[in-house]
């Protein structure tokens, strides 16, 4: 059937309302409620990322677009950020979620409201959305994560694959500055400083509690929903972009999650499908088609469609930024979807369909490798012919056909190695005819987690261990006339900490290592795809990314990114915001102990006499047996310095 959008409608929006917790705590809401006599549905997006300022432009055009089409919009402030009061010292706390299951319970509450509630919300709002369905408040009926994941440990920012990750700190000097922001006098009035002041004193040590949980402990395990996937009953659509890492979560969702369900991975990044570049959806036809078929119960068709709808990209985003990437939208009923293995053998320096003799072959990890993969998130890896003249390579022969793929290759190898605390890294890529190497997934597992995330074991040297390390899953066309190549080194820097020795690893080849792809078979005819692009001028998107990949002196690499504060009116409210963001990565390929990450981030909010910034920075070093952690927090008004804090630690590294 075709559905079409119900006609628009009137908007009321109320800048301020404050909803009251039972521990007399209020938080901070901006509503957008649909004109009419008869009550509405409500959908919530509950997120730390400032209502009044940093997050006004992206509520500013979702709210009326889902009040117009008859959906009232809730954008909650989470305790302790931006205007709702008490503090904030965690991500996802208990508190929180239960926060979140009573704003539910006031939305329905509320006279204008249907009692029917829906939640959403990327990153962040699209994790926090799973967990608070998880605890079942009965007037969430629905529910849409964005950039979400079910694990806590293996997929967010932290650890990847058992190894401490780069994004770790990336992201956790920019929470300080979230945690320890100053409310807003227009909002809170005068008590705003003294909210301030106690937001500045109840910041943490971030770092130190992250890096203090090196291993799937209780403290990951809180708030990763794969410990319970029939907690979840509410309908469920997740969304994602394969070049986000978040997109490697979907897959596990569709397969374990017991609810109704649907997923949707475009060919983006780490934002919402409507503000993607250059391939945007026209978004509120899907959403609002959603929220009336489970909060309205209209008959609006789009459970009648695929669980799955996906981009098959044809090229490789980073070899086609900034233009758009080709390829066609498919679609599947189920997870995992209609693919074929195919198992190819890796053999000296080949990936055959036959294995060849039994052999092994060494390779020593003193070579900096990962210099055109630097990013967890955000910034897209570069050409990968420098890391793979540093990698142990594998290739196909030349293809005589286009070859897809979709879902998660698998890499399982038998190796040894010459120290207790070891990595492999794979990355999987197409060699094209002309002789460029572009990144097609990669995986990484700290050896000393082969058996388990929660209790690692040290590897024995010289020992040999038959492991498997799954890909991040993508969608991929391999072109006639290229090559597939995996690319193995012992890790990927900056990406991940180094070991804490150098070591050799040794792989056997033959039937004991192969390399698993998930084939789809190349339909004669494109899914139906009913939802309007948007497509970005040229000028507005993003240029091909960059990396330094050369060293500084032999054997010396060093990676400086600076974003200085660049003053933004936001001209709604006439507060100037400033945001800034300056790191070094830097270490010595003959010393994994000579890597040292400095990070530093801040914020600046200025209105009048309202002149308030805020700085957090950190260090991390190593030894062998541990890691040197320094990490500071710095408030100002105006030129004068109103809160300082600093914090060294030394913390023991628990095979990492």
């Amino acid at each position: 059937m075709t559905w079409r959008l119900p006609p628009k409608r009137l908007v009321h929006d109320a800048v301020t309302v404050w909803i009251p917790m039972a521990d007399g705590v209020r938080l901070s809401a901006r509503l957008w409620i649909p004109t009419g006599a008869e009550p509405v549905p409500a959908v919530l997006e509950y997120i730390p990322y400032r209502k009044s300022d940093t997050y006004r432009a992206h509520d500013d055009v979702w709210g009326p677009t889902l009040a117009a089409y008859g959906i009232a919009y809730a954008r909650v402030d989470v305790r302790g950020s931006g205007d709702s009061e008490g503090v904030l010292t965690d991500e996802y706390l208990d508190l929180e979620l239960a926060d979140g299951c009573a704003i539910i319970a006031w939305l329905a509450g509320r006279g204008w409201c249907s009692g029917q509630v829906g939640m959403r919300g990327l990153s962040w709002g699209g994790i926090n959305t799973l967990q608070i369905a998880a605890r079942k408040p009965p007037a969430l009926k629905a529910i849409m994560p964005m950039g979400c994941l079910d694990d806590r440990y293996t997929d967010d920012a932290h650890y990847i694959g058992g190894a401490l990750g780069h994004t770790n700190f990336q992201w956790g000097i920019g929470f300080k500055v979230v945690m320890a922001g100053p409310p807003d006098p227009a909002v809170v009035g005068e008590a705003w400083e003294a909210m301030w002041r106690a937001r500045l004193e109840a910041t943490p040590p971030i770092l130190q509690t992250w890096l203090e949980h090196q291993t799937y402990d209780d403290y990951w395990r809180r708030g990763s929903i794969r410990e319970d996937w029939a907690a979840i009953q509410v309908p469920t659509y997740i969304v994602a972009g394969w070049q986000d890492t978040y997109a490697n979560p979907v897959g596990r969702l569709l397969a374990n999650l017991q609810c109704p369900r649907k997923a949707l991975i475009g060919p983006w990044g780490h934002t919402y499908p409507w503000a993607a570049q250059p391939h945007g959806l026209d978004w509120a036809h899907e959403e609002v088609r959603w929220w009336e078929h489970w909060l309205k119960g209209a008959r609006t068709g789009i459970m009648d469609e695929p669980m799955l709808r996906a981009f098959m990209p044809y090229r490789a985003a980073s070899a086609v930024t900034p233009t758009e990437i080709p390829g066609r939208w498919i679609a599947d009923a189920a997870w995992p979807p209609r693919t074929a293995e195919r198992v190819l053998y890796l053999t000296d320096g080949a990936l055959s369909d036959q294995a060849g003799p039994p052999e092994t072959v060494g390779y020593l990890g003193d070579r900096i490798v990962g210099l055109t993969k630097p990013e967890w998130l955000d910034r897209p890896p570069i050409e990968q012919s420098p890391d793979d003249a540093r990698s142990l390579v594998f290739r196909t022969p030349v293809l005589t056909d286009d070859l897809e793929i979709l879902g998660g290759p698998v890499l399982k190898l038998r190796v040894s190695a010459d120290r207790p605390v070891a990595k492999l890294s794979v990355r999987l890529v197409e060699m094209t005819a002309e002789g460029r190497s572009w990144l097609v997934s990669y995986g990484l597992l700290n050896l000393t987690h082969r058996q388990s995330h929660a209790k690692p074991d040290p590897l024995v040297p010289g020992e040999a261990y038959d492991i498997e390390i799954p890909f991040a899953a993508i969608a991929h066309r391999f072109h006639a006339g290229s090559r597939i190549g995996v690319a193995l080194s012992e890790s990927l820097w900056p990406l991940v900490w180094p070991s804490p020795e150098i070591v050799t690893l040794t792989l056997s080849l033959g039937e004991a290592s192969t390399l698993t792809l998930p084939v789809r078979p190349i339909e004669a005819e494109p899914a139906a795809f009913d939802i309007p692009e948007i497509h970005t001028p040229p000028s507005e998107r993003a240029r091909r990314p960059t990396a330094v990949t050369d060293p500084i002196s032999l054997g010396h690499y060093r990676i400086e990114l600076a974003s200085p504060p660049t003053p933004a009116l936001l001209k709604s409210t006439g507060t100037t915001l400033g945001r800034g963001r300056w790191e070094v990565s830097e270490i010595r390929e003959d010393d994994p102990n000579s890597s040292v990450w400095t990070h530093r981030a801040s914020s600046s909010w200025k209105r009048g006499e309202w002149d308030c910034t805020v700085e957090a920075a950190c260090e991390l070093r190593s030894t062998v047996e541990d890691f040197h952690l320094v990490e500071s927090l710095t408030a100002r008004r105006g030129d004068a310095v109103v809160f300082e804090r600093r914090v060294d630690s030394r913390i023991k590294r628990d095979l990492v």
